[in-house]
């Protein structure tokens, strides 16, 4: 894991040795144990390595093959780089390292731009081939790891974080009013290929580029997920689809667990990481049978508040798989120090504080190891959002399976009513909320359509790329390497080609990850229906300790005097809700969010 940058002159001149210096600068962060750099002619490239795999001097970057002729510079992992150096060998090609990041210069060798297919991991990486004068551009299948670019009046920039991108005086110094009306709205970041400022565009996931001379001579997507759209399975499958499902997650978390460093778990004491949880230490049983192997660690958020802490569920967890368990206890002591360091290394507004306890979850892991491993997209796989209820229903209706149809609804009715009752209250508490905003943006339609339609949007566009930018940002803010084994690409196919009922059964979610796992976590947690994950009491705290900072923020000249809300009705409501007059929505935390976003970065005094 690491961070990149570089700039490619397109008028004829030479790379700004200064500038890409400075954007390596800025992500330090990202990158604490090595830097490198690489100028000739036109381009620039910027490395800023954490090291993971092979640790030695030859994992340095930027990395060049054989004659100097390919140069690259990446952030990520090929977790199936073993297999594939065994390959790129058998085809006579030479390793002068133990590193995935040469894989990706001799598979670039062998089968070109076809390289992407063979990769199984998380990969953003700029590859300049001196003898086209092109530079190879590419981002992983889901997203993972982020690849920002902007086009300057004479160069193409590109990097891990949009603030180094921002050193250039021509790029973000204006916001995208769209992407600001959506985010504010709906809640909606990371679902095109914009950005929130202005002439800042992300190479959205599973796409390439080739960047020439003249600008990008060619852009397209090299990778496309498909659904199944039957809804029921054949009879007696159920079985065999569970140990199919168990036995290819098994294996990519085998090749999530390859580190030449320590390897942790985020463990929130919900289905999908008491799953990992579980599985690493079946893993790391085989990997040391008959001897006493070493104890996993996981981390974990906890409240005092009851009513949002789940130790019981992680203590279930912990006596069932003897790990060492690490726990954070976020709270508002230090909240606004925290959420301005916080909105700094993700760049961007965020909508809603469930990031804070992530955040505290990746402070603590630092002090333990360099990796962790993370649960996330198992809920947009395996359709774990109660909203999706609605949608497979509405297709069995659809298809005429109306006694089906009302047996999925007595079991949503069944398993889901306390979210259901606290959802419909929400929907109208949001409408009203939304009239506050002056422009509400284009709508992204995420549960419109089919159950199909719904899961692809929301783990190519919607939902899944925003909760990975959280996830990239929070983790590299302390050199941690984030890894999700959910979505290993070959999990992904095979969740994507089962038959809706193998995800959504009689109202309970997720039906064929409870299965799979009978016998292996606890039935406790299996057999849980509700869903916080890292949750955090954002309505206790803005309606308490937060509220003095939040009245500042909503009565201060700088917030009256934006043209995305009505300012004197955002903290009347605001007073009704403290007043106890209204409900709290996370609108109210979006525009407290966007505003210290505003004078951060687009402000004069933080431009």
């Amino acid at each position: 894991m690491c961070g990149i940058a570089g700039q490619l002159q397109l008028s004829g001149g030479t790379a700004d040795r200064d500038l890409i210096l400075r954007m390596s600068d800025l992500l330090k962060h990202r990158g604490p144990d090595g830097d490198g750099t690489y100028i000739d002619g036109t381009i620039g490239l910027a490395h800023r390595r954490l090291a993971i795999i092979d640790l030695s001097e030859e994992g340095r970057q930027p990395m060049t093959n054989e004659d100097g002729t390919l140069w690259l510079v990446f952030n990520g992992e090929i977790y199936n780089y073993r297999e594939l150096m065994e390959e790129l060998i058998a085809h006579g090609h030479q390793f002068r390292s133990k590193t995935d990041s040469e894989v990706i210069l001799h598979a670039y060798e062998e089968w070109g731009t076809g390289c992407l297919q063979r990769f199984n991991g998380m990969w953003a990486f700029a590859l300049w081939d001196s003898r086209k004068k092109e530079l190879f551009c590419a981002r992983d299948r889901q997203g993972i790891k982020p690849f920002y670019y902007a086009r300057t009046s004479d160069s193409f920039l590109f990097a891990s974080e949009i603030k180094a991108l921002r050193v250039h005086p021509e790029v973000g110094r204006h916001p995208n009013e769209k992407m600001v009306s959506a985010f504010l709205a709906w809640g909606l970041a990371d679902h095109t290929d914009q950005t929130m400022f202005e002439g800042v565009f992300q190479l959205l996931p599973a796409h390439y580029m080739i960047i020439g001379e003249n600008g990008i001579v060619d852009h397209a997507a090299f990778w496309e997920v498909t659904f199944n759209p039957v809804l029921n399975s054949e009879p007696g499958s159920d079985e065999r689809l569970a140990a199919e499902f168990l036995e290819l997650l098994e294996d990519a978390v085998d090749l999530h667990l390859r580190s030449d460093v320590p390897v942790g778990t985020c463990l929130s004491g919900g289905l999908d990481s008491s799953t990992l949880t579980a599985l690493i230490n079946r893993a790391i049983r085989r990997k040391t049978p008959g001897k006493e192997s070493s104890r996993q660690n996981t981390f974990s958020a906890c409240f005092e508040d009851k009513r949002f802490d789940e130790s019981d569920y992680i203590d279930t967890v912990v006596t069932s798989s003897d790990v060492r368990s690490h726990r954070v206890y976020p709270d508002t002591g230090s909240i606004w120090a925290d959420l301005e360091h916080l909105l700094y290394i993700n760049d961007e507004p965020f909508a809603a504080l469930t990031l804070y306890s992530q955040y505290c979850v990746m402070r603590l892991a630092r002090d333990e190891v360099k990796v962790v491993l993370d649960g996330q997209g198992a809920d947009e796989l395996l359709a774990g959002y109660i909203a999706y209820q609605f949608c497979h229903i509405r297709d069995l209706i659809r298809e005429f399976h109306l006694l089906q149809a009302a047996c999925e609804t007595l079991g949503t009715l069944r398993h889901h009513s306390d979210f259901l009752s606290y959802a419909v209250t929400q929907l109208f508490t949001r409408k009203k909320r939304r009239s506050l905003i002056r422009s509400e943006g284009s709508r992204f339609p995420r549960y419109r359509g089919t159950l199909n339609e719904a899961l692809k949007t929301d783990l190519m566009r919607a939902n899944l790329p925003y909760l990975l930018h959280w996830e990239d940002r929070t983790s590299m803010a302390f050199s941690i390497e984030a890894r999700v084994p959910y979505l290993d690409y070959r999990v992904v196919e095979f969740l994507a080609s089962l038959p809706a009922d193998q995800k959504i059964r009689n109202g309970i979610t997720k039906f064929i990850l409870r299965k799979a796992i009978r016998g292996l976590v606890p039935d406790a947690i299996r057999c849980r229906m509700d869903k916080k994950g890292f949750a955090t009491p954002e309505e206790v705290w803005m309606q308490g300790d937060m509220s003095g900072r939040v009245l500042e923020i909503l009565s201060s000249e700088a917030f009256k005097s934006r043209p995305y809300w009505d300012a004197d009705a955002v903290a009347e409501n605001y007073r009704d809700f403290l007043g106890g007059k209204a409900s709290y929505s996370s609108e109210i935390w979006r525009m407290v969010c966007c505003e210290i976003w505003l004078r951060r970065f687009i402000d004069p005094a933080g431009a």
